[in-house]
């Protein structure tokens, strides 16, 4: 096999890339200077994968790249320098197949080490990637083929089965046990081709579209470019306090944006490893096993992760970790106080979305607040604006919706809703980029979660924020999880109702009902008083979407549907209990 393993020269874009990377790893502690001083890499050509993976390749060609942890003990490492290989043969294997720049790839696949190989390889290519989840429904492929036009599509041989005839035009390449009808991914490790690269992809070309996990309608389809996720997560490192030689563990499952975020981009911005642990099944023990025994030093995870994590002995487990962070909704307080005083550590709570990188942050090294997400992250400038008169949101502790001005556009902001213009153009409007959160933010800047826009609710003309009331629910011993959505009441026009998960042990009863509720009516504003609580069953667990997040409009919906029936509950999950006031 012959290939290019050199990286090309360095491109004023590379060197701007280079500069701002370093120079936000040199201030890592120091928010108010990079704040302030840093400015997004101006880029005119720029392709990742060429570009930097390469040159960390000939820069630290020995030290870790990816390291697969398996469940049973088995585990595969990569050197940055093999990776680079790999990943060249690869690509140059999939243009040998017909792929060429432009073309859209479906990448159903697992945390595999194909995984990371296709995604570079792709990058290389300058072919745009739709990465996917292995959850998808057979139902879920038709639509990610159909509106992402998808040339090819990559899948676990497991996973083939779900495409049926959908995608018989496209290229279709199989990872695992040969498929009939499939090419074999295998065959690319044989490849003995020549593979210099492709001419060079502008910064602003496609690269990424993904589907949104969809918590209140049909996926929208994100458009990234080669700048905006890759350099973008400049952002993300930032936050996250990744160094060079970390052993970063993230907590996510590929297919969605958090995946890019902490599995490949803001990792290798930095020079880190990237560590995974695979499991069927999650088993926090295991979990702070395998993060002891392989001296992880930065970590992320949801906050269901932290959840369970919190209901372990923390304090038996001696770890190597210097950073934590948590992702993907708001962290609840007591569970940050848990890991604590556990640990010595306080998780930073960020905040961003598949449409951006991290946009809101506790940075390294500065005050947290408690129930804040922390301050706007480097090269973002947040805006609150009122939803309904559109105008700026000045006064400290009042709400607005959290927007970015597109006067002082981030790079790590989509390009848009692709093929949707008046969702793009909804999103655009007014001179800022709609998130659609509701938030506050303090004197000192500091912004506080209060909730989706459309899970913020009136409850006796009081606007209520389900996150508020949730983070009380999970401080009472017996809660795991909560969530809390408007219930229709024909005095009140709505009142807070809990959908309560108990910890393991526990056993829904009436008793325990007016206890949890008892203790929420102690620790919240009596106009926030939650006045309904129904119990649902652990292994039913809170309706989510596939990425986790739980779908409070299903709550909502069937709750509304209780009222107008005035029959058994639709989900019929448990039985109900109200307050006794």
């Amino acid at each position: 096999m012959t290939q290019t393993g050199t990286p090309r020269e360095e491109s004023s874009g590379t060197r701007a890339f280079r500069d701002g990377r370093d120079f936000l790893l040199a201030h890592r502690e120091d928010y108010e200077t990079t704040r302030t001083a840093f400015r997004w890499p101006e880029l005119d050509d720029f392709n990742w994968a060429t570009d930097w993976f390469d040159r960390l390749g000939t820069e630290q060609p020995n030290a870790t790249a990816l390291w697969v942890v398996e469940e049973d003990g088995s585990e595969r490492t990569l050197t940055f320098a093999e990776l680079a290989d790999r990943s060249r043969q690869a690509a140059g294997w999939l243009a040998e197949q017909g792929l060429q720049r432009g073309d859209r790839v479906l990448l159903v696949l697992g945390n595999c080490v194909p995984l990371w190989e296709l995604m570079l390889a792709c990058i290389r290519l300058g072919v745009v990637i739709i990465p996917a989840t292995t959850l998808l429904s057979p139902a879920d492929v038709v639509d990610r083929v159909t509106r992402g036009r998808a040339k090819a599509v990559v899948a676990h041989s497991a996973d083939v089965a779900k495409f049926g005839s959908v995608g018989d035009d496209c290229l279709r390449v199989s990872v695992g046990e040969p498929v009939d009808g499939w090419l074999d991914y295998a065959g690319s490790d044989g490849w003995a081709g020549t593979y210099a690269g492709d001419a060079r992809t502008k910064a602003d070309d496609p690269l990424l579209l993904y589907f949104t996990s969809g918590t209140t309608a049909q996926p929208k389809l994100v458009e990234h470019t080669h700048a905006s996720y890759p350099v973008g997560h400049l952002s993300t490192m930032y936050w996250i306090g990744l160094q060079p030689g970390d052993v970063h563990l993230n907590i996510s499952s590929p297919g969605w944006a958090k995946h890019a975020w902490s599995c490949l981009f803001a990792p290798w911005n930095a020079g880190a490893t990237i560590l995974i642990f695979n499991y069927a099944r999650f088993d926090a023990a295991a979990l702070l096993d395998v993060m002891r025994r392989c001296g992880v030093t930065t970590f992320c995870a949801p906050p269901t992760v932290w959840r369970m994590l919190v209901q372990q002995d923390l304090g038996r487990h001696q770890l190597e970790l210097r950073e934590c962070v948590g992702a993907g909704e708001p962290l609840n307080p007591e569970v940050i106080e848990q890991v604590q005083r556990a640990w010595g550590l306080t998780i930073r709570d960020g905040f961003g979305q598949t449409e951006t990188t991290a946009q809101v942050g506790n940075s390294p090294g500065q005050p947290v607040k408690l129930g804040s997400m922390g301050r706007p992250l480097p090269g973002y400038v947040v805006t609150l604006v009122d939803p309904v008169s559109g105008d700026v949101v000045t006064e400290p502790g009042a709400e607005g919706e959290l927007c970015l001005e597109l006067a002082r556009r981030p790079l790590g902001l989509m390009t848009g809703y692709h093929g949707d213009h008046q969702r793009t153009g909804d999103a655009m409007r007014g001179g800022f980029y709609h998130t659609g959160d509701v938030a506050t933010v303090d004197e000192d800047g500091y912004v506080t979660y209060v909730g989706r826009a459309d899970d913020v609710f009136k409850a006796s003309d009081y606007r209520i924020s389900p996150f508020d009331l949730e983070s009380v629910l999970i401080e009472h011993e017996a809660v795991a999880e909560a969530a809390v959505v408007p219930s229709p009441d024909p005095v009140r026009l709505a009142v807070p109702k809990a959908f309560v998960v108990l910890v393991e042990g526990q056993q829904p009863s009436a008793d325990l009902a007016q206890q949890i509720l008892t203790y929420a009516r102690e620790h919240l504003a009596p106009y926030k008083r939650i006045r309904r609580l129904e119990f649902v069953p652990a292994e039913a667990g809170l309706p989510k979407t596939i990425s986790g997040k739980i779908r409070r409009v299903e709550l909502r919906a069937a709750e509304q549907e209780r009222a107008e029936s005035d029959g058994a509950h639709a989900l019929a999950s448990g039985e109900e209990y109200a307050e006794q006031s």
